[in-house]
Order: structure tokens, then sequence, then C-alpha cells
């Protein structure tokens, strides 16, 4: 996994991300290529990454030099045909980009969030029951993935018919941001009924009244935005927030079994359930990586990168890189995690990271109020993705205290 050579004045790698090895060690990959240089070049896939905190900001921030319209993966879907329609919100550049996002900030205002709370934090109170009478559980499935998958539908006004095909079609869309590779094509196996139910339910006549997704429609009724793109933004809720929250509770999860100082802090104030949220996103970034193409031009630090090439942005390196962070590699949920990047930053920094906020803090706040104990009851299983960190199963012991 490991070699490097400069050739050309550009720091070359060996080293392979989307090969099982480095999907089963995912912190050496993220040190070699951060400490290599501000930018290298990953011979494999004949991309340029970078794993630095500074240059991934200043990558994310110049979205006239770094496009998002050639895609986020590493397909140039300018050039290549794509296995779906491009987002007209993550794969889309200013200025027309902002009418999307307009669109989807209104619909998952503060306000919005707010509303749904109380309704989501119910259902948070009867998984994290059911979890607590049964004792041993599988966090992965029985808390991360049930909770998401039980007030996100239903909150964007899915149908109940159909809901298995919505982990198969997010994880094809992540897959496929990837190199097409064994994992690409498991999904793409997997996903066979996936796709035509998504096109089905993204239609008006699919969704229920008053959820979020005939709010988006909403928009094409005043003119702001066409019936197709309309259907597109709802789509953006299951290629954007589903597996991301689901890992990203994964991982809280995780963290807070393996640091019982800081599940006792929770457990003595469940207050602190967004900086356990915010301290595991930054160290343990769900959607380690995001793409861009170079629209010119340019250079990154003493290196020149050619117009119509791609470069691989590392958050969870960036996440960790010691010339940003004091003491990278440990969970602090006292640390200011202002600047961590699971969400991105700048235009196209994550518009439903509110959503997917408030439904980790809410599972976490619940598990906090009613469970005493929560260990690890097993080695957990990685889930291995080209584009997503987290688990296909995580064993848990979770009760209440005996005094």
């Amino acid at each position: 996994m490991r070699g490097s050579t400069e050739l050309d004045g550009r720091i070359v790698l060996e080293i392979d991300p989307f090969s099982r090895e480095g999907l089963l060690h995912p912190a050496e990959v993220d040190r070699t290529v951060r400490e290599a240089g501000d930018v290298v070049w990953l011979e494999k896939h004949g991309i340029w990454a970078t794993g630095r905190h500074a240059v991934v900001e200043q990558v994310f921030r110049d979205y006239a030099t770094f496009e998002s319209s050639s895609g986020t993966g590493l397909t140039n879907i300018k050039k290549e045909a794509n296995w779906r329609k491009p987002s007209v919100i993550l794969e889309n550049d200013p200025p027309d980009h902002a009418r999307y996002r307009r669109v989807m900030a209104s619909v998952l205002s503060q306000r919005v969030v707010r509303r749904l709370r109380d309704g989501f934090r119910d259902t948070a109170v009867e998984i994290v029951d059911r979890a607590l009478a049964q004792g041993s559980i599988d966090g992965a499935k029985q808390l991360a993935e049930a909770f998401p998958l039980a007030v996100l539908p239903d909150a964007i006004g899915f149908s109940p018919e159909g809901r298995e095909n919505l982990l198969p079609y997010s994880n094809l869309n992540f897959q496929a941001q990837g190199p097409r590779n064994e994992f690409y094509w498991a999904a793409v196996e997997e996903s066979k009924s996936a796709v035509p139910y998504v096109d089905w339910q993204i239609r008006r006549e699919a969704l229920a009244p008053g959820g979020l997704g005939r709010d988006i429609y909403a928009f094409a009724d005043s003119g702001d935005i066409s019936e197709e793109d309309a259907a597109m933004l709802v789509r953006t809720f299951l290629s954007a927030g589903v597996d991301t929250t689901i890992f990203g509770i994964q991982f809280a999860l995780k963290a807070l079994a393996e640091n019982p100082g800081a599940w006792a802090a929770l457990k003595q104030d469940p207050g602190l359930a967004k900086a356990v949220f915010e301290e595991s996103l930054r160290c343990y970034a769900p959607s380690p990586y995001i793409g861009r193409t170079t629209a010119c031009e340019t250079r990154i630090g003493e290196t020149a990168i050619g117009a119509g090439e791609k470069i691989l942005l590392m958050l969870s390196a960036a996440n960790h890189d010691p010339r940003f962070w004091d003491r990278p590699e440990e969970f602090d949920i006292s640390r200011d995690t202002s600047g961590h990047l699971a969400f991105g930053t700048g235009v196209h920094g994550c518009v439903g990271q509110m959503m997917a906020r408030m439904e980790a803090i809410t599972l976490l706040t619940v598990l906090a109020e009613r469970a005493d104990v929560l260990e690890l009851a097993g080695e957990p299983v990685p889930f291995l993705s080209n584009w997503l960190r987290g688990f296909e199963s995580l064993p848990l012991r979770i009760g209440r205290s005996v005094a």
C-alpha cells in the first residue's frame, strides 16, 4: 500500500485508498497522503489528492477554480456517462447552484427542524427502550440504522411500501463515487430494484401531503424551479442524507462505548450530545472524501495542476491534521471542533447538516437519559465502501443500572 516517488515535480504515491487493504486501514491511508505533501498524485487512479486541512479548505472555498459540476466523485460526468442524472445541487456550480440551495435551505430551515424534533424524540424513546429490553444489541442496526430509517422517510413523505430499497440505492450512490471495483459492482447487483423504486418515489404523486418532499414541489408550483428539478431535489435526501447520518451515529456510539469518561459526562449532562456528535464527526468522518475538478490550470503550493484534473479532498485526513488540531487522534468532547470538515464548507457545505445533527443529537440525548450502561460487546465489523466509513455490525451492551 505504501511507496512514493517524485516525478516531474509531483509527489507520486502508489497507495490505493479504494483497495480492500486501503479500506481496512483508512487511518494509514489518510496519514500517508496527508504527510506526503500539500497535494499528491495517486498513480493507481490518475487523480490528485490532499489531506491537509488548509489545502482542503482552500479548495472548498475556491469553487470557481475547483468545480463540482464535473462530478464530486472520480468520474468526470462532463466527459463520461454516469449511472444517474447529475444532482442539481451537489453537482452544480454558482450562480445556478444558488437557487437550488435556497430551496433546500428553506425546506430544511431551523424552524422546520425544530418542528420535527418532538416527533423524532418520541420515536427515539421507543427505539432506545426496545434496545434496553434486549440488553445485547447490534448498535449499527438497532440504534444507528433503525432511528433515521424510522423518522426521515416519514418526514419526507415517502410511501411505507418499498423502503427496503433506500439503503441499497444510497449505497450504490456512494460506491459509484469511487472506482468501478468489486464494491461498486456488488452495489449495482444489490440495487436492481432500488433504482426504479426511487424514480417512482420522487414523483410528486408518490409523496404524502405535508412532508418535506411536497414542500419542495411547492417551489415548482411557484415557478422557482421546474417539476424535474423538484424531483432531483427530493432524490438528494436519498443520495446524501441516509447512510452518512447512520454511519455518523454509529461512530458516536462506538466512541462513547470506548470512552467511559465521555459517556459518564454525557450521562451527567445530556446537553453534551451536540459536543459528542461534533467531536465524533471530527474524529471519525463518515464521509471521508469528496471530489472536485479543476476548471483551469492552477497551482497548489509548488505543484502545477492542469485544467480538467480530478482532486480528491480527504476530509477525514484533514480532520486529523496536526497542523490544525492539537492532539488530533484523541476523542475529546471538551474540544473546540469548529473548523472540522465532515460537512464540507463554503457554498457547497452540506445543506442537510442541521437535519443530520438533529437526528443524531436526539438519539444520543435519549440514550443518555434512559441508559446507564453502554459498552462494546464484541469486535465491530467495518462496512467496506469506496466513499463512506462505518460498520456492518457494532456489538453493544446497553442497560439500566441495577442499583
